[in-house]
């Protein structure tokens, strides 16, 4: 399996886990010095594997409501120790897919290579500005 592959497999396994709620699988292939920039505050990100870990719980309370959480796409560039993917992902709950269908959040992951294994140290999620909704100051 190459490079592309794996990384493909891990970010596939990460996902699954978040569907299932698994803390464990979803930790398992991030780095301890992960960054992390969310749609919920801080507006500043995560820094650290024990920060990002605590993201988690309420995500997995909202999960549990009725939302999706399901890849519509992935594509993955690897090099020899360095390596990016971009998604997109269905993220909501039905009610917000009936008033919205095509809102997807948009996923980039960063990794890294080290003693043969690829491990996550960067994530971003974000979503789409809503037509019509005013951006931020400077943007």
């Amino acid at each position: 399996m190459n490079d592309e592959a794996r990384i493909r497999e891990l970010i596939e396994r990460w996902a699954a886990a978040v569907r299932a709620g698994d803390l464990a699988g979803v930790l398992a292939d991030h780095a301890d010095d992960i960054v992390m920039y969310d749609v919920p505050p801080p507006n500043d990100g995560v820094r650290g594997i024990d920060a990002y870990r605590e993201t988690w719980p309420p995500f997995f309370r909202w999960l549990a409501e009725g939302a999706v959480f399901e890849i519509v796409s992935l594509d993955v560039t690897a090099g020899s120790d360095v390596a990016f993917a971009y998604a997109l992902l269905r993220c909501g709950k039905p009610e917000e897919f009936r008033v919205d269908p095509a809102n997807r959040l948009r996923l980039t992951i960063g990794l890294r290579e080290s003693g043969g294994r690829w491990q996550v140290t960067h994530e971003h999620h974000s979503f789409p500005l809503p037509i019509g909704a005013p951006a931020a100051a400077g943007a």
